[in-house]
């Protein structure tokens, strides 16, 4: 199967990855949720080639994650910004930050300490299930296809 057909599969997790399943377009989207906007700026945070940043941005954009604006005339410039459906995003970065520091740490302290805007104070992150506040983990919660086939 080829990368671009995932976003056609009835499995949620292939289409997810469709838009969202390389490095590059993490460390973008990570880079938009920090405020970066501008290409340049995206470029040289992430060492990333032109061409490369080029096709994830468009892709984004393509999938409704990211929405396109002028914020210059002469010469055209664009920014980059987070649509809904884009920010809708940042719990999944978020497990992935808290799931790297705890699993692949570095030496010493993590380099990101997710802290509460509101209290200034570390979180511990905690998928729950919005209806039972139940706390979501493979124990506790099964993937059942509805049309029948292999449990996801």
């Amino acid at each position: 199967m080829k990368w671009n057909e995932l976003q056609n599969e009835s499995c949620p997790v292939a289409r997810g990855l469709s838009v969202v399943g390389d490095r590059w377009t993490m460390l973008v989207l990570r880079d938009c949720f920090l405020g970066i906007r501008r290409f340049e700026q995206m470029q040289d945070r992430l060492g990333i080639t032109r061409h490369v940043l080029a096709d994830r941005l468009r892709k984004l954009e393509g999938a409704g994650v990211l929405r396109r604006e002028a914020y210059q005339d002469r010469p055209l410039r664009h920014e980059y910004r987070l649509t809904e459906r884009g920010k809708a995003l940042y719990p999944m970065l978020v497990s992935l930050i808290d799931w790297a520091n705890a699993h692949v740490p570095i030496e010493g302290s993590p380099s990101v300490t997710l802290v509460s805007r509101s209290a200034g104070t570390p979180i511990a992150p905690m998928l729950v299930d919005r209806v039972t506040g139940e706390e979501i983990t493979h124990r506790s919660v099964s993937a059942i296809s509805n049309a029948g086939a292999k449990k996801a």
